[in-house]
C-alpha cells in the first residue's frame, strides 16, 4: 500500500514533535525546513493534525506546536486511516466503470489486505515510532552543524 504525500508529511510532523523537549515549541516552518518540504504542504498537514487533537498550537511570540498526550498514544493505523480517508484501493465505478464490478473478487481481497495493513500499524503508537535509532536522527534534522 502506498501512502499519500499528505499522510507522509503528517507522520513526519508528529514524529518530530514526539522527540521535542517538553519545553521546546516548534513552528510549522521549522518542521517543514527540517524535513526539507514546502511550508504550505506541511501547514495543511499540521492543520489537520490540530483538528484531530493530535497536536496543539499555541499562538503568539512564544508560540509553537506540541504533541498532545492523546497524539503521543495514538495508534498509527488509526491515524493513517483517518489521514488517508479510508478510501478503496481500487475504484470500480466512475466515468468508465469496470465490467467485472458485479462478479469481481479483487475489490474485496484488496479491502481485506487494506484492513490488515491498518491493523498491523495499530500495534504501533506515535511514541513507538521515535524510539532509538529514529529519535536521535529526528533531533539532528535541521540542527546547526557543530
Amino acid at each position: 500500500m502506498r501512502l499519500t504525500r499528505y499522510t507522509d508529511l503528517a507522520l513526519r510532523a508528529v514524529m518530530r514533535l514526539a522527540v521535542a523537549d517538553s519545553e521546546e515549541l516548534l513552528t510549522t516552518r521549522q518542521i517543514a525546513e527540517s524535513m526539507n518540504v514546502p511550508y504550505t504542504h506541511m501547514a495543511k498537514a499540521v492543520a489537520q493534525l490540530q483538528h484531530l487533537g493530535v497536536i496543539e498550537a499555541r499562538r503568539g511570540r512564544n508560540g509553537g506546536l506540541t504533541l498532545t498526550d492523546a497524539g503521543r498514544s495514538t495508534q498509527v493505523g488509526d491515524l493513517v486511516r483517518t489521514l488517508e480517508g479510508d478510501r478503496e484501493a481500487v475504484v470500480c465505478e466512475g466515468d468508465t466503470p469496470c465490467p467485472l464490478a458485479g462478479a469481481c473478487r479483487l475489490r474485496r481481497a484488496l479491502r481485506q489486505a487494506q484492513e490488515a495493513f491498518y491493523s498491523s500499524l495499530n500495534g504501533v503508537t506515535v511514541a513507538d515510532l521515535v524510539t532509538s535509532p529514529t529519535g536521535p536522527v529526528l533531533l539532528a534534522l535541521g540542527a546547526p552543524p557543530g
